[in-house]
């Protein structure tokens, strides 16, 4: 992975001028950059702040003395000239952003006593299933006929969702009454019906992860998005997953607009049911004609909204809505060809059981591992990487864990938490690499950094409820909840990001195209009709 741009030629400042903005997006996540990137087009003059001391959300990367990392892009589909969200995504970059294939294979998955690899074409894919399940092809075909039927109802369904809260239940009547039917089953409920195989229906489920929440919970309409998803391979931003914030913003100042980091939104403002601004936290008042929230549908009640408004009946629906899961990261930094050791592209998912509950770690039972390890390398996905001499990589390895685990320490400061927060995190680091490492043991000797990321840190850098990494969690109890689209009942105010549509990186830029063609319909929908037909 390469370093960000130089300074002086950053699309972003600490400061901005003192002018009323036509929009003002608060967040500089997907969800945010594709809002402000998309009415940039459209000629609005867009003020992005991003409370962070550099832009893109989960997009953005760091460094670590000579190792860099992305903290939340690993494999994304349907950014190719084929997909109509890649064209979209590239013209809204300046046709500057580029996305580098994963391979032939985009994820590995072990368990343990099968390896079985997702690949890049969805024939290949079945052909991989009907290899390890020879008995149960027709159950696989099944499983595709109930993709491609989900897939086939969410075009009305986004549709729908430009509608304000208001005619919710006529726009949701003609446009999504197909998309909620799928939206409200429950994943595991659906593939009962699609093979009584418990393994199979592991492994047709074993992307859970990308949505954060485990089939017995989760809406299939969601799954079903994921796995459609990739059924064209994974792909990685050219230059690293910070360029995606570089090229959108840029777009964003090439039209007038700037974007403003360490700009830490406390209130939004309201007067008389209507936008005026917001209120950073040192007081400064920056005065907007609309406001669009892509924290996050409830941070933004909870966080941002006057107390006053945050009694009122939409936003308190919200806010009773349940945050997606967090995550441990362990950030590895390499010395040595790592290809040698079983590194590559691909992302390896390595299961420790067949469990079909097992999903977060229970740190607390010091005998327990992690059910499952999310193991991905950056610098082998970007062609732009320089391992120079010394031959430098990164790695990632991920898992889930109950927040309750940390949330003794969640007002602490920033590596300042004290002694008891640095020895867990010893524990659980030394713990996470004996696992990792009892499945790749070659990578050991080659280890140089590591560094964990808890679900406090997330929460510090992103001010996600609870560490969310996937905004509200995708159950059907989020689908059901009418209030959830761009336009909200306050005069001027939208929302942004994964909230509105799906989720992972491609799922927040839909929803932040939503949330602009929720703002400038006509526009918006010329705009978009024009760049799918390029």
């Amino acid at each position: 992975m390469t370093e960000r741009t130089a300074k002086a030629d950053r699309p972003w400042s600490t400061r901005s001028d003192p002018r009323l903005w036509d929009d003002i997006v608060i967040g500089s996540g997907m969800g945010g950059l594709a809002t402000a990137a998309l009415l940039s087009e459209l000629g609005r003059r867009v003020l992005v702040l991003e409370q962070h001391y550099v832009p893109g959300g989960f997009t953005h990367t760091f460094k670590r003395k000579r190792w860099v990392w992305d903290v939340g892009v690993h494999a994304v589909g349907e950014v190719t000239e084929r997909a109509v969200l890649g064209r979209v995504l590239r013209k809204l970059s300046g046709d500057k952003l580029e996305w580098a294939s994963l391979g032939g294979v985009y994820d590995e998955f072990h368990y343990p006593d099968l390896r079985i690899d997702f690949p890049d074409t969805k024939a290949k894919f079945e052909e991989n299933l009907v290899e390890a399940f020879p008995s149960r092809e027709e159950d696989i075909g099944r499983y595709f006929n109930k993709v491609r039927e989900v897939a086939g109802t969410m075009m009305p369904y986004y549709a729908s969702r430009l509608a304000p809260p208001a005619w919710a239940g006529l726009s949701d009547s003609l446009f999504a009454q197909k998309a909620h039917a799928q939206l409200l089953e429950r994943t595991r409920t659906v593939m009962d019906q699609v093979t009584s195989d418990e393994r199979l229906q592991s492994v047709l489920t074993a992307q859970w992860g990308y949505y954060g929440v485990p089939p017995d919970r989760s809406s299939f309409a969601i799954h079903a998005l994921v796995a459609r998803h990739f059924f064209h391979g994974g792909y990685y931003p050219v230059g690293g997953a910070g360029r995606i914030a570089e090229d959108l913003l840029g777009t964003v100042a090439n039209h007038g607009g700037w974007a403003r980091i360490n700009a830490d939104v406390q209130e939004i403002i309201v007067r008389d049911n209507k936008v005026r601004g917001v209120r950073l936290s040192d007081g400064e008042i920056i005065e907007g004609r609309r406001v669009v929230s892509a924290a996050g549908a409830i941070a933004t009640v909870k966080r941002l909204l006057p107390e006053s408004e945050r009694s009122a009946p939409w936003a308190r629906s919200i806010a009773s809505l349940a945050p997606s899961p967090c995550h441990l990261c362990l950030y590895l930094g390499f010395k040595g060809d790592i290809t040698k050791a079983g590194a590559s592209g691909a992302n390896k998912w390595f299961y420790e059981t067949w469990a079909k509950d097992a999903a977060y770690w229970d740190i607390a039972d010091e005998n327990a591992k992690a059910p499952v390890l999310y193991c991905s390398f950056p610098s082998l996905k970007d062609p732009e990487h320089d391992a120079g001499p010394d031959l430098l990589h990164t790695g990632e390895v991920v898992t889930f864990v109950p927040y309750e685990l940390f949330e003794q320490w969640k007002d602490g400061r920033w590596r300042k938490r004290g002694e008891d927060y640095d020895a867990l995190k010893k524990r659980l680091t030394d713990r996470m690499l004996d696992q990792f490492f009892a499945h790749m043991p070659e990578l050991r000797s080659m280890l140089a950094f590591a560094e964990l990321s808890t679900p406090i840190s997330t929460e510090h850098f992103t001010r996600a409820p609870k560490g969310a990494i996937y905004g509200i969690e995708p159950t059907p109890e989020r689908y059901s909840n009418r209030y959830l689209r761009p336009r909200t009942p306050v005069e001027g105010l939208f929302l942004s990001g994964a909230d509105m549509a799906s989720v992972g990186v491609m799922g927040a830029f839909v929803g932040g195209v939503l949330c602009a063609a929720a703002m400038e319909p006509v526009a918006a929908t010329k705009y978009l009709r024009a760049v799918a037909r390029r």
